[in-house]
């Protein structure tokens, strides 16, 4: 067997040792390992660049033709029951590890020019380097208890990085809405991991769909029982990928650092949620309850995610709700069955959404020097405005990103994205119309923000705008202007207890924004090149992506020949292609009126349909919702819990004390001693009996 296969375990172990050494140097010699935070850096580095190295091997050898590797060992074993630990590698899993490979070593090379001046610098690395292990570990797990195991150090990591501001109160609220969010879900796969154990005994994906299958089709396991379990299951991947109804946690997953929103938006942790998807698809193939339940919430998803990041201002939480609602298109891609056009979109997804994260980093870097480090000023867009003539390569990747995004050809999203309306519209034309609205909705809410940022004239120093924001920020902390109220000026100074990108303690000391190191602008450049071309691999021309990553069983002839079939379907793929450019060009148009050239005003049709903006701006009210009902409503339990157990639990005990102390008062008269008294009382209690038994 060939070398890079027995020794594939490597690709999440390398990245694995890099964060276990350096989080031993910092918690042994915490102020050397931090005087050496070039050095750790470059470790790490280089470490995730090995695994990247390894990962092309393996996807090479995979397209040439190798097949499927698996290796495993007996982790437990009592009498039958057999527990296997291991890798697998096969077509999924190779071009995943190189999605993330790929993805995490620019992030981590960004993260250098990002964090420069961080107090926290090597321990980000250490937590980078973390959780790309466990995403790795997770894609090559050959079964569910594997995948479970590292499927929880993905959610670890995650929140020790959505914290990494841990003093910060809105970080650190942030990382434990994403915890307890995701435990919600990880709840129910786990209970669905059990229940499908006990119905097929077994772990293995393969032998789950064809026992599962088997014990229905036999009556021995009832269909909805069956659908119940799979939905179980799915309920990790709603939690995880941020589908409704558990996506509230993914926006306020902006409170980390940049570098780490890239990471959690692309390639890792809400990307583990369509792979699980993917690996469970026997399973759940054979299923149509299911599966319309997992396309239906992906399509809810993204119309969802498209009307909330329409009326978004933070440049950070606007791309937090686009990733959602892409993320809804891959699951609805899952659940009609479009297999290969879920994964390739969740590709293409993972390079262009990447680049407009580190494009969002790379403005906020360059706000901050006219601003300050105050979030809520650094990264909202009506301060920005203009920024192309000042920062020309963060301009024209983010744009390249916008145009991907929004599906518009020859860039990576248009491939992606139209795959899969075309699939859905051969299923289910209902799921198409949302999927094709919310197209439109994504070209316009993306057009926005890149004609809010890089167009028009810079706002950044206009302080009616900067004492407007102020105000709005006065008001959501609830204070009121008059005597003793905030000095609005009080908010300009540096609201980051670590000044994570420079020493000047907070005041901008730059009249513009001016363009980023190499160190983030090389990873901008190297992630546009797949946002332009990586689409050209699944063309409906020639599909390779399609013809390499397909269903476990299904039966694909080789990789086709290069060029378009004499029997291809122009009319179709003309009409199919035409309806979602032309809905995307739409949404440019009206985003380019409202924003570029102020033809048509924003605010007035605001007020005019107020109750819907305030829906929007408002996330649907689902936060005022869930701390209602769960929040408040779980305190509310909880008070009368401690109800019950202060007067009834309490009560009944101390009770019982009492009734004790009384009785042995009583009674210690009673014991005094003489045998007369007791005689007596021997006397009167037969006595007693007598008349009892004589008036009976």
């Amino acid at each position: 067997m060939e070398p890079i296969y027995q020794y594939a375990w490597l690709i999440p172990v390398l990245p694995l040792a890099g964060a276990m050494l350096i989080g031993l140097g910092l918690v042994s010699y915490g102020t050397t390992v931090n005087r050496l935070r070039k050095a750790s850096a470059f470790f790490i580095v280089f470490l995730i660049g090995a695994a990247m190295v390894f990962s092309f091997a393996l996807l090479w050898s995979q397209i040439q033709g190798h097949e499927s590797y698996t290796r495993t060992i007996d982790w437990a074993a009592a009498g039958d029951f057999h527990l296997r630990m291991g890798y697998t590698i096969d077509h999924l899993t190779a071009v995943m590890l190189v999605i993330v490979t790929t993805v995490a070593l620019l992030v981590m090379v960004y993260t250098d020019g990002y964090m420069a001046h961080d107090p926290g610098y090597v321990r980000f690395y250490a937590y980078l380097s973390l959780f790309s292990s466990s995403m790795l570990g997770l894609v090559i797990s050959p079964n569910l208890v594997q995948i479970y195991v590292f499927w929880e150090l993905v959610g670890m990591c995650s929140y020790l990085l959505i914290g990494f501001w841990y003093d910060r109160k809105a970080a650190a609220d942030a990382c434990q809405k994403a915890f307890v969010t995701n435990r919600v879900g990880d709840f129910g796969l786990l209970l669905g991991i059990l229940a499908l154990y006990w119905a097929t005994s077994s772990f293995e994906f393969e032998e789950i769909g064809v026992r599962l299958t088997g014990l229905v089709e036999s009556g021995s396991l009832s269909v909805g029982l069956a659908s119940l379990f799979c939905i179980l299951v799915f309920l990790g991947p709603v939690a995880k990928s941020a589908q409704f109804p558990l996506h509230v946690w993914l926006p306020d997953a902006m409170e980390g650092p940049t570098p780490i929103s890239a990471l959690i938006h692309a390639a890792t942790m809400v990307a583990a949620g369509v792979f699980l998807i993917a690996r469970m698809f026997p399973v759940f193939e054979g299923l149509p309850g299911v599966m319309d339940v997992i396309a239906w919430t992906g399509a809810i998803t993204a119309f969802l995610g498209a009307s909330i990041a329409i009326t978004q201002n933070d440049i950070k939480k606007g791309l937090a709700y686009s990733t959602m609602s892409q993320l809804g298109y891959m699951v609805m891609a899952m659940g009609v069955g479009a297999y290969g056009a879920g994964l390739f979109h969740l590709m293409t997804h993972a390079y262009f959404k990447a680049m407009l994260f580190l494009g969002s980093g790379s403005v906020i870097h360059g706000m901050e020097e006219v601003v300050g480090h105050d979030p809520a000023l650094a990264q909202d867009m009506r301060l920005m405005g203009g920024l192309r003539r000042h920062m020309p390569v963060t301009a024209i990747t983010f744009l390249i990103g916008t145009l991907a995004i929004c599906g518009i050809p020859p860039f990576a999203g248009f491939w992606s994205k139209d795959e899969i309306l075309g699939s859905t519209f051969a299923v289910n034309p209902l799921l198409w119309a949302i999927g094709w609205g919310t197209a439109g909705i994504t070209a316009f809410y993306m057009f926005r923000m890149y004609f809010s940022t890089f167009e028009g004239d810079f706002r950044g120093n206009r302080d009616d705008i900067r004492q407007q924001l102020q105000a709005e920020k006065l008001q959501r902390m609830g204070l009121a202007f008059g005597p003793g109220a905030m000095d609005p000026q009080e908010l300009t100074v540096d609201t980051d207890p670590h000044g994570d990108h420079g020493d000047d303690h907070g005041h901008a000391h730059s009249e513009f924004p001016h363009e980023s190191p190499w160190a983030m602008t090389i990873p901008l450049m190297v992630l546009a090149v797949p946002s332009m071309l990586l689409g050209l691999v699944g063309t409906p021309f020639v599909n390779y992506f399609e013809a390499f990553v397909h269903p476990p069983g299904e039966l694909v002839e080789e990789l086709p020949a290069f060029g378009i079939p004499a029997e291809f379907e122009w009319s179709e793929f003309i009409i199919m292609a035409g309806s979602s450019v032309g809905i995307g060009l739409i949404g440019i148009s009206l985003a380019s009126l409202m924003y570029l050239t102020y033809k048509v005003s924003a605010a007035a049709i605001a007020q005019q349909i107020q109750p819907l903006y305030q829906l929007s701006l408002n996330k649907w009210y689902f936060d005022e919702i869930y701390d209602a009902v769960f929040v408040k409503g779980s305190r509310r339990l909880a008070r009368q819990v401690l109800e019950v157990d202060v007067r009834i639990v309490d009560g009944v005990v101390n009770l019982a004390g009492f009734v004790t102390l009384i009785t042995g008062e009583g009674l210690k008269y009673l014991e005094n001693g003489r045998v007369q008294f007791y005689a007596l009382i021997v006397f009167g209690a037969v006595l007693g009996l007598v008349l009892v038994s004589g008036i009976t």
